[in-house]
């Protein structure tokens, strides 16, 4: 294990029984608490968006909008936000996806992402997938190229890997931490 594994693990509390009984919650208030853990975090998380190209950061709500901006001024780069349908005012692209039990749906403002534009999506958790393979479809249809998806946390166990893999479509997937 590296220096920034034992950091970021050191920083990220287990909650039993969270949001249902039989969830362990990771919980990452506590390093975001922590200015040298968020730091570290946020220059992986840049490293990544530089070594792979990308022109542009989309962060998916909630929690990637925490990471997802400070890691695209870091690097140097513009940040768009992903939002749950009828958040963004203007004209939306917006994109359904399945849920375990239902749907959802994304949105990006239209004029946000264009041909040209390589995209890293950053969110806190790789879980089933869901939401970032959306959010790649999001992007390609916007006309952009997705440079990647980076995450803090992959799931492993939920296979989310599996299931955006063929979105990717040979782009790479990063995960900091894989539990």
């Amino acid at each position: 294990m590296t220096g920034i594994e034992e950091l970021l693990l050191s920083r990220i509390r287990d909650v039993a029984d969270y949001p249902e009984p039989g969830v362990m919650f990771k919980d990452i208030t506590p390093l975001l608490a922590d200015p040298a853990a968020f730091g570290a975090l946020t220059d992986a998380l840049a490293g990544i968006a530089v070594r792979h190209g990308a022109t542009k950061i989309v962060g998916l709500e909630a929690r990637g909008f925490i990471l997802g901006a400070p890691v695209a001024i870091r690097a140097g780069l513009g940040f768009i936000p992903v939002r749950k349908a009828g958040k963004l005012p203007g004209a939306t692209l917006s994109q359904a996806y399945d849920l375990e039990y239902g749907s959802a749906e994304i949105e990006v403002h239209a004029e946000d992402l264009s041909a040209g534009d390589r995209v890293l999506v950053v969110d806190d958790v790789l879980a089933t997938g869901g939401t970032a393979e959306a959010s790649i479809r999001l992007i390609r249809r916007a006309g952009a190229e997705t440079a990647g998806v980076a995450v803090l946390m992959e799931l492993g166990f939920l296979g989310g890997r599996g299931r955006l893999e063929p979105a990717l479509q040979g782009a790479p997937l990063e995960a900091l931490l894989k539990v």
